[in-house]
């Protein structure tokens, strides 16, 4: 493999090393999920992971922060061999890890979680004025203008992503661990931050990143390590690879064809009208139609309204407007009046508001049809067995232990349980925000298959995402929205991320 893809010669021989792995290696019980591995990261350098979910990239990216503790293997930081008390310890030596999970306290404000635990004072008093001018800053940096008073639980998830990362960037810092930090950001938000990337390597500081997004990390690495199974690949200069190579190591076979065809698509009649609808404080005058067999998307920029309108839709939130379902007018108080008409929502939080993670596979796949799986006063446990066989088998969810809580699941598992979990309640019209967010390659290529496979079986989808390939390469039509308001709708020769731009944005752009 090394002859194809020779080991880095990015950075100069004299580049200080300022953290070494060796021989790491980490059990959870029984389970081995890293084996032996090892990299070095140099000043100056964006560094990047690459790998399938599960491959242990978060895992190997928490002992390094000091989050966890190897079972095997040494860390070296300056050339000194150290063990980390905690992650304290590590933000001490300059290590610091934005988490992929979303870690804010969000009954606080943007302000309040940027400073938290770091608050600063005049005099005896906390100083509002000027953590709120900090963190206006500090967010405006990262290419988004949140106001910083504002309560994190009223933020979208990209930006309390973007919050979480402009706190992290206020410790001082010479290595910066990035774990998936643009899963939920769209190309101007992740435009921005590569930005704040190239400003940190300017610094002599390290960076240590993890995506999935691959010609992102062509883009910006100079060397890049490949994990699969747990165990290093190889690590190699960013130059000699192209992302369909990279996709290649992770996964051990080709994924060049990552969206299925819809050359083919049949659509029938209309299933889902909705006319004049508002979403207090996000959504205003929205309207779009739905077909039998289609895949509609909808895309935009962060805060442009795209989940709020759906949410509003489906009784997630208080909205009003006309909505037609088979051409009745409807109108639906709660998810579950929604649900009870065919309609399923498959949230972009699938582990705050999809899935229970402290609760087994087969709790989270019955849960929402329940009453499937009771005989009068008692749950079925021998056909809820049977379900989860059939999930396992028919959404591939890989698992060796079927007694594993959700949240031991990869972010690909946990997606495939969350399809599996509201397919069962045989849905006419299946709603899926960020369906691939987090999602590694391999496993994106299954979940395209899953969606156009629910389509060709005339169910309608709708389809949200922040990744314009994505919308473009499995949708048939794609609403774009700007400021709460339908901006346009693009299909055929005109679904190009330069059009989409245009409408997402307002922006116009001439001829060269």
């Amino acid at each position: 493999m090394s002859e194809v893809y020779p080991l880095s010669t990015a950075e100069p021989p004299a580049a200080k090393i300022l953290l070494e792995a060796t021989g790491i290696s980490k059990s959870f019980g029984p389970v081995e999920v890293l084996k032996d591995v090892g990299l070095q990261l140099k000043a100056g350098e964006v560094h990047a992971i690459i790998g399938e979910n599960g491959a242990g990239k978060s895992t190997l990216m928490k002992i390094l922060s000091g989050h966890l503790a190897p079972s095997k293997g040494a860390l070296k930081v300056n050339g000194e061999k150290i063990v980390f008390t905690g992650p304290v310890d590590a933000e001490k030596h300059g290590i610091v890890l934005v988490h992929q999970e979303i870690l804010l306290a969000p009954d606080l404000t943007v302000a309040q979680n940027i400073y938290l635990g770091r608050e600063l004072r005049k005099g005896l008093v906390l100083d509002e004025r000027a953590m709120a001018d900090g963190a206006h800053r500090a967010v405006l940096d990262l290419g988004a203008d949140i106001d910083p008073g504002v309560v994190v639980n009223r933020l979208s998830i990209a930006q309390r992503q973007l919050v979480q990362i402009a706190r992290a960037l206020l410790v001082p810092h010479r290595i910066v661990i990035f774990d998936e930090p643009t899963a939920s950001l769209t190309p101007v938000e992740t435009e921005a931050l590569l930005k704040v990337i190239a400003a940190i390597r300017k610094k002599n500081a390290a960076v240590l990143y993890i995506s999935h997004r691959l010609p992102e990390v062509k883009t910006i690495a100079d060397r890049v390590t490949v994990l699969r199974d747990g165990q290093l690949v190889g690590t190699y200069a960013g130059a000699d690879l192209e992302p369909v190579d990279m996709a290649r190591l992770m996964v051990g076979r080709d994924v060049s064809k990552l969206y299925p065809d819809r050359a083919e698509a049949k659509t029938g009649g209309t299933v889902l009208e909705v006319e004049d609808m508002a979403v207090p404080g996000f959504v205003k005058n929205a309207g779009f139609s739905l077909k039998r067999g289609e895949i509609l998307g909808f895309a935009g920029l962060v805060g442009a309204g795209r989940t709020e309108l759906l949410e509003g839709i489906l009784g997630l939130r208080p909205a009003h407007g006309t909505v037609r379902l088979k051409g009745k007018p409807v109108h639906f108080r709660n998810v579950k009046q929604s649900m009870d008409a065919g309609i399923v929502y498959l949230s972009e939080d699938r582990k705050g508001k999809g899935l229970l993670l402290g609760q087994n596979l087969k709790t989270n796949l019955t849960l929402a049809g329940l009453d499937r799986f009771t005989r009068g006063m008692l749950i079925d446990a021998k056909a809820e067995t049977q379900a989860l066989d059939k999930a396992v088998r028919d959404f591939d969810i890989r698992t060796r232990n079927r007694d594993l809580l959700a949240g031991q699941l990869s972010g690909g598992n946990q997606q495939k349980l969350l399809l599996a979990k509201m397919m069962l309640l045989g849905p006419e019209i299946v709603v899926i925000d960020e369906p691939t967010r987090g999602i590694d390659i391999g496993t994106k290529e299954q979940i395209y298959k899953f969606i156009n496979g629910l389509a060709a079986e005339g169910k309608a989808v709708i389809v949200i995402s922040s990744e314009m390939p994505e919308l473009i390469g499995i949708c048939d039509r794609i609403i774009v929205m700007r400021n709460g308001e339908v901006a346009g709708e693009v299909s055929g020769e005109h679904m190009t991320e330069a059009e989409i731009v245009v409408l997402a944005t307002g922006a116009k752009f001439l001829a060269a």
